[in-house]
């Protein structure tokens, strides 16, 4: 059987200071990842950074706004600076406000649409013109169940998946010929950070959340960080060399 490995691997991901992103940097640099993680938690940023300095590979963190174009372009242009290469790229970043069609307003649809596709979408630009120097190289896009039509109080956020689901096949497709490879990683109901404080400010506890998605997902649990990176992990290693431009799930068979 075949190992996994990352040694060596420059890989960037953004949104990598917090739940599966961090775990995720924390995985790549221990299997010998040169990890390059972008966001503007700078605090959180320092503690990964050191919880990796005894690892095989590295992590480093470089300050994005992912709200700017130009912000987004300096972190790409300082990979190719000082890697001349990028191997892989997981675009983790995003958020999840709850709004119905409705109800949602247009400050909240453009903020959604900035970090969810607009920054996802330049990203994936400048890592395509980087791999393409450096001759090919392997993209997730973290998608969602929600990518279809999702939930009724979800309405921008999954426009905005469903985007990034399009997006992610376009670059599969026309994108092949210079090896590079991306997919769509369906990442089910999982409790992050994100998803425990939207929860708290609706009243409902940890405790109740996983009860009520242990109703809703068919295998009887919720998603954990534990079975989301070793599928990222894979994508990113050459062992999924022709695995592109898939719905890759880990969702325990929930559909929305």
């Amino acid at each position: 059987m075949m190992n996994v490995s990352l040694d060596k691997k420059v890989i960037v991901i953004s949104g990598g200071t917090k739940g599966v992103g961090k775990q995720l940097a924390l995985q790549c640099a221990a299997d010998g990842a040169y990890v390059i993680i972008s966001g503007r938690d700078e605090a959180s940023a320092t503690g990964i950074v050191s919880a990796a300095k005894n690892a095989p590979g590295s992590i480093e963190f470089k300050k994005t706004d992912l709200h700017s174009v130009d912000s987004i372009r300096n972190l790409f242009a300082y990979v190719a600076e000082k890697y001349n290469k990028l191997d892989g790229f997981v675009n983790y970043a995003g958020i999840t406000p709850a709004a119905s069609l409705t109800e949602c307003s247009e400050a909240l649809f453009d903020d959604v649409f900035d970090i969810d596709i607009k920054a996802a979408f330049f990203c994936c630009q400048e890592a395509v013109k980087l791999m393409q120097k450096s001759g090919g190289g392997s993209i997730i896009l973290v998608g969602s169940t929600h990518h279809t039509r999702g939930n009724k109080d979800r309405t921008a956020y999954a426009c905005a998946k469903g985007a990034l689901y399009t997006l992610s096949n376009h670059i599969g497709k026309h994108y092949a010929e210079d090896k590079i490879r991306c997919n769509y990683l369906v990442m089910g109901w999982t409790p992050t950070d994100g998803e425990l404080a939207l929860r708290k400010s609706q009243g409902m506890s940890e405790q109740e959340l996983r009860k009520e998605a242990a109703k809703a997902i068919p295998m009887g649990r919720m998603t954990e960080t534990s079975d989301i990176v070793p599928a990222m992990v894979y994508l990113l290693s050459d062992i999924s060399s022709m695995v592109t431009a898939t719905e890759f799930k880990v969702n325990g068979g929930e559909l929305i």
